[in-house]
């Protein structure tokens, strides 16, 4: 439902935004709307040993054509700067609950409870062939920590409407969001076995992903995607993870998206 509510508050907006008023203001000339979703199968929290199976929406919003390339790392974001160079604007993601119903390894640890984080993205297009992506998110009821994501994707075309693309992933996040979902206090450590932790903040992984992407259609696009993530130090040194987890983390998946456009004028 929360997914879904998030969709409904983009189209929302573009409906007020289609107002006389708005409209010879900011709102005003071509916009896109690009609408999906992901199927994934990965860790059942991050730092466990066992794959599921999620869904993860995709939504992006921006002025003029789409951009030249996008990946599915990329969160719910809105385009306030768009640019052929750059683009800027706000960024959101769903924080799904976590307790011992999520996966056995969780058992006498706290409930994590369901959230968002808020901030801000850029895109820079490098070259023709080369994106750069960093989004840094407030983390919203479910931690109150600070999280960052830099991805850098090469892509090229190997056929007319076939693009593979890959690059490297770094996160980094503050001691709010690393005590959330790594830590172990006296009360859980005695719950659950696992040693008491108190992490501070730092990069808590690294790795590479790659994706094969088709244009069905000039409005469909579908993607197949894998990806390695390596916990690093806050993250890696938990006894959550030492313990009953695994420092490798493996993901892969596919998607499917529909774009339109919005005139404003």
């Amino acid at each position: 439902m929360n997914k879904l509510r998030i969709a409904a508050l983009l189209t929302a907006s573009f409906a007020v935004s289609s107002s006389p008023a708005l409209a010879d203001g900011f709102f005003s000339g071509n916009w896109y709307v690009t609408l999906g979703g992901s199927g994934i199968s990965a860790p059942t929290f991050e730092g466990s040993k066992d794959n599921k199976l999620f869904f993860s929406p995709i939504i992006s919003v921006g002025r003029g054509g789409a951009p030249r390339f996008s990946s599915r790392n990329d969160n719910p974001s809105f385009a306030i700067y768009d640019t052929d160079v750059l683009r800027a604007g706000v960024v959101g993601k769903f924080v799904p609950a976590r307790d011992a119903g999520t996966d056995d390894a969780l058992r006498g640890l706290s409930e994590v409870k369901w959230g968002g984080e808020l901030g801000g993205f850029a895109d820079v297009y490098v070259t023709d062939w080369m994106r750069a992506r960093a989004e840094v998110r407030q983390g919203i009821r479910a931690h109150d920590g600070l999280v960052a994501d830099v991805a850098v994707d090469a892509f090229t075309d190997i056929a007319p409407d076939l693009r593979i693309s890959a690059g490297p992933r770094l996160t980094f996040a503050t001691s709010g969001y690393t005590n959330t979902y790594y830590g172990v206090d006296a009360a859980e450590s005695a719950a659950s076995g696992l040693s008491q932790y108190n992490p501070d903040g730092g990069v808590t992984s690294y790795g590479a992903g790659g994706a094969i992407t088709w244009n069905a259609t000039d409005k469909i696009t579908m993607s197949a995607f894998t990806e390695y993530k390596r916990l690093a130090g806050p993250a890696a040194d938990s006894s959550l993870v030492r313990q009953k987890g695994s420092e490798n983390q493996l993901l892969f998946g596919v998607s499917a998206s529909y774009k339109f456009g919005v005139s404003f004028d």
